[in-house]
């Protein structure tokens, strides 16, 4: 009960955004603008603060990539069989290995600091900054095998995205910093921190504008396959590396909380760039950030029993 009632401000305020944006309160470009602040501004902000002055060495962070890379390869694994066994390929497939392979970063960062602090957020934007490039390079080469008649100018441009991607960017640049030893530059950091600190309330509310409850007609079986390999498949691979390889306790925390995410609305841009199921695609961000509301406690208080 403890953890859903702190984790139950996080889903007000995606219920907030979804019920402003339906309201249309203010507008509909005020949160088509908000998504490009969050992207571009604040999200960056955030990274570049809390990697450029983060301790790497001696930070275990090896074994902590390696739970993490098992838990999203798991999920993508089985959501690929999944699309076999329906034998709804193609498009519908490339849902299906979102649906369960995907998360919602944003949402792990807001959960991280709302139950453990700073130093949980430390730990979660590492996290983030290990698997987002690595995330978004697999699915864009998955896309390009299951879609090959979307076209390789599509795939191209997806990949020439992800060298400009801001996120991507943000972490390069925190990580030379880092590893040349700059520190923290007084205005510098203090402008950017003041910024992260708007970042997570704005991105949660923008995650709620971008749900799509009205008129989903989505196929139950892909849905229910991608929630099985994201909300089951996905966080019980965490819990199983994360006991294996002896993880410290708040790195394992974290990293089962990376697990029992919901997939991100960024799977639902990149299936209407590439040619894959998109309304599929929002209607399994819908349901799963829904269900995750259920399922994100259970995962959490399993591994406070087991590693706090």
């Amino acid at each position: 009960m403890q953890i859903t009632l702190a984790i139950a401000p996080i889903f007000v305020l995606i219920l907030t955004g979804y019920a402003l944006r339906r309201g249309g309160i203010p507008s509909l470009e005020f949160w088509n603008l908000n998504d490009r602040l969050v992207y571009f501004v604040l999200m960056p902000a955030v990274f570049f603060t809390q990697i450029s002055t983060a301790e790497l060495t001696g930070a275990g962070l090896g074994r902590y990539s390696v739970v993490l890379y098992a838990g999203f390869f798991a999920g993508l694994a089985f959501g690929l069989v999944a699309a076999i066994l329906l034998r709804r390929g193609g498009a519908v497939g490339t849902s299906v290995m979102q649906g369960a392979g995907r998360f919602n970063t944003f949402i792990a960062l807001a959960v991280a600091e709302a139950l453990y602090g700073p130093e949980a957020l430390q730990i979660a934007v590492l996290g983030a900054a290990v698997l987002v490039p690595v995330v978004n390079l697999t699915v864009v080469s998955a896309f390009a095998v299951m879609l090959p008649r979307a076209g390789g100018g599509a795939v191209m441009g997806a990949a020439k995205n992800l060298v400009t991607n801001p996120l991507i960017l943000a972490i390069l640049a925190a990580l030379l910093w880092n590893l040349a030893g700059l520190g923290e530059a007084p205005v510098l950091h203090d402008s950017l921190r003041i910024m992260g600190n708007a970042a997570l309330p704005i991105m949660l509310m923008c995650v709620g504008a971008n749900l799509k409850i009205r008129g989903m007609t989505a196929d139950l079986w892909p849905m229910v396959w991608a929630g099985i390999g994201k909300l089951v498949v996905f966080p019980l691979s965490i819990l199983g590396f994360a006991m294996l390889l002896g993880l410290p306790p708040m790195q394992a925390q974290v990293a089962l909380i990376f697990g029992a995410l919901p997939t991100g609305v960024a799977a639902y841009t990149l299936s209407r760039q590439l040619g894959g199921d998109a309304p599929l695609m929002a209607a399994m961000i819908t349901v799963q950030t829904l269900a995750s509301f259920a399922t994100m406690p259970f995962w959490i208080g399993l591994g406070e029993r087991l590693f706090l």
